[in-house]
């Protein structure tokens, strides 16, 4: 329950935009995120800039809230106090917030490089009763405007409900189909994958260690997620450090939460859109448990009804196949439909 002193103003809070943020990439980022979220050396098209066909991945833009427009290590506290804060929102320990969902939609091709602005509006901030909900709308736009890729962000801070605000819209519950999966990609993650993917374009964490945030919490409103929410830095040190993460309940160094999604988003690609990284529209996904780098994934698809002309819908979800256990849920991926040419 949030303390009783705690005051919220909706009013301020729900459709509040905070200045845009300054980003930027360039093709050397794109090779980095390409290598950390699995892609084959096969698939130059992801992984040389000289490939006729390069493009960038399109889940790349997930790294771009903490990498900013610097191409060296950031200050998380620094990027958090510059665009953390929501008005009309209390103060809240960032040691109970943690990631629930994740939606990316690209609006536009992704060029190789360039330098964008991160718009930010908060969506909405619900109470579940047993913690607060605060859902973030992100934009990348260039400097005339064009709008190219949104991104919506879903958080839960255990222990702020119960202060009588609205309970938001109720999630949408993907039932997988009762028959074989139309496909099944196994990715076996590097022991090195979460010190890989740390480089991939997030800030540096300065938190110390003990305000890393694990959440076993039975009453969250989605399966419960351990990853690290996308307001924290994914240098936080439980990815790195071996000493850390036995002291809050891991075996070892965990691995990135959206370093799966960006796995599981390449393996749909792969086999339901000939490999065409045009054909991707969006994903949306809720985070379940953890993932060991060296773990081995299998993201599980199948095509369904319901798409609009001239698309199609897969559902997915993400297993590691030596624990038996879901990781990614309720997933949805959008996809363009194509000629069937591969372009592996």
């Amino acid at each position: 329950m949030a303390p009783k002193t705690l005051e919220f103003d909706l009013s301020k809070a729900v459709g509040y935009q905070n200045h845009p943020a300054k980003v930027a990439y360039n093709r050397r980022d794109l090779l980095l995120y390409a290598l950390s979220i699995g892609i084959d050396a096969d698939e130059l098209n992801y992984l040389y800039e000289l490939d006729p066909n390069f493009t960038p991945f399109p889940t790349y833009p997930l790294v771009l809230q903490l990498k900013g427009n610097t191409f060296d290590v950031n200050s998380y506290a620094a990027i958090s106090a510059d665009q953390g804060t929501v008005p009309g929102v209390p103060p809240f320990d960032l040691n109970r917030l943690v990631h629930g969902e994740q939606y990316l939609e690209v609006l536009r091709k992704l060029p190789h490089e360039g330098n964008f602005d991160l718009k930010n509006e908060v969506l909405g901030v619900y109470d579940k009763g047993s913690g607060l909900v605060i859902e973030r709308c992100l934009t990348m736009v260039d400097a005339k405007g064009v709008e190219y890729v949104k991104m919506i962000t879903k958080v839960f801070v255990i222990g702020y409900g119960g202060w009588g605000g609205p309970k938001g819209p109720k999630s949408v519950t993907r039932t997988l189909p009762n028959r074989a999966m139309d496909a099944v990609e196994v990715t076996t993650t590097s022991r090195n994958a979460a010190l890989l993917y740390r480089l991939s374009g997030y800030a540096h964490n300065s938190l110390l260690a003990s305000q890393i945030l694990i959440v076993f919490c039975s009453s969250h409103p989605w399966p419960v997620a351990y990853t690290i929410s996308p307001l924290c830095s994914d240098y936080n040190p439980l990815h790195a450090d071996p000493t850390i993460a036995p002291k809050i309940g891991f075996e070892r160094a965990i691995l990135h939460g959206l370093c799966s999604y960006g796995t599981a988003a390449h393996a749909i690609v792969k086999h339901l859109a000939a490999n065409d990284s045009d054909r991707f529209v969006s994903i949306d996904a809720r985070f379940a448990k953890p993932v060991y780098p060296g773990d081995t994934l299998e993201t599980h698809m199948w095509k369904v009804d319901g798409a609009p002309a001239g698309h199609e819908h897969v559902y997915f979800i993400v297993k590691v196949k030596e624990r038996d256990v879901v990781v990614i849920s309720n997933g949805l991926v959008v996809l363009r439909k194509g000629d069937g040419k591969s372009k592996l």
